[in-house]
């Protein structure tokens, strides 16, 4: 892998990242101020938060495995 490949790569990592830190400050929004009342939100909410954080999870093992080769 390339150079750039792998700054274009970092990039969208620390880009996941950011995604999924919003996704999570959502969810404990939800709780802390949202529930009960709100509690058809858990589950939507939650599974995307579960997403954003699995695409960051495979993006980074992703650099890291490239990171290691090179």
């Amino acid at each position: 892998m390339s150079e750039d490949e792998l700054k274009d790569l970092d990039k969208e990592v620390r880009k996941l990242k950011r995604i999924a830190s919003e996704w999570a400050s959502q969810l404990h929004d939800l709780v802390e101020d949202r529930l009960p009342a709100a509690y058809e939100d858990i589950h939507p909410i939650a599974q995307s938060t579960y997403d954003a954080c699995k695409a960051w999870a495979d993006a980074n093992a992703r650099l890291a495995a490239a990171q290691k080769g090179a």
